[in-house]
């Protein structure tokens, strides 16, 4: 397979011999070893790799969804998203039901964070982009993740004024929402924490 092939077939910029193999491309192990040495390519983890010519176009939250399986954008980088948080992250941040993981790229770190199957829900899923979808926390499940993520830290009004949380966004919250997902989270100190928030009551 010549690397104009590759470009000619492919609609997303990120793409697995999997894909290849859907879409009736034959490419052996050593091509695509060879197309990342002459940086043709990027590879992003073993199977997984970027299209180095369309690197500017990929969305982060993008390459997120396609890096772990399942797993949705939420935590810190999904507070900044919708506004909750002024500061952007380091990493792009999500939620997995399988086990915690950090992925280091050209493109950036990319950390998961193991939820209980029981707590993998409150996404939506996003195309922004055409052929770049990924899933996205809704803004009260993504403080709820966060919140939960970090009880060992956070222990009182102290600490969530220290959040810097962004108290109009924090007003917009769908309230009955957030305390329908705070009761499958069935966590005392998690409840403790929300009541401290500066929410419309």
């Amino acid at each position: 397979m010549k690397y104009s092939e590759l470009l000619e077939n492919l609609k997303s910029p990120i793409f697995s011999l999997h894909d290849l193999a859907i879409l009736g491309q034959k490419a052996i192990p050593s091509q695509i070893s060879n197309f990342a040495k002459k940086g043709d390519i990027i590879r992003l983890k073993n199977g997984l790799y970027l299209i180095a010519s369309r690197k500017s176009d990929v969305m982060l939250e993008h390459i997120a969804f396609r890096m772990y399986d399942p797993s949705y954008v939420s935590l810190e980088w999904a507070l900044y998203k919708h506004g909750l948080m002024p500061d952007i992250p380091y990493n792009v941040t999500s939620v997995t039901a399988k086990p915690t993981r950090d992925f280091k790229t050209p493109l950036g770190s990319f950390i998961y964070k193991s939820m209980k199957p029981d707590l993998f829900f409150g996404y939506m899923k996003k195309e922004d982009v055409a052929d770049q979808p990924y899933l996205l926390a809704l803004p009260e499940k993504a403080l709820l993740d966060y919140l939960y993520q970090n009880l060992s830290r956070l222990n009182g009004q102290a600490d969530i004024d220290g959040l810097r949380l962004n108290p109009f966004t924090v007003k917009k919250l769908d309230t009955k929402i957030l305390r329908e997902y705070a009761r499958v989270f069935d966590n005392p100190r998690l409840d403790s924490l929300i009541s401290c928030l500066p929410l419309n009551k």
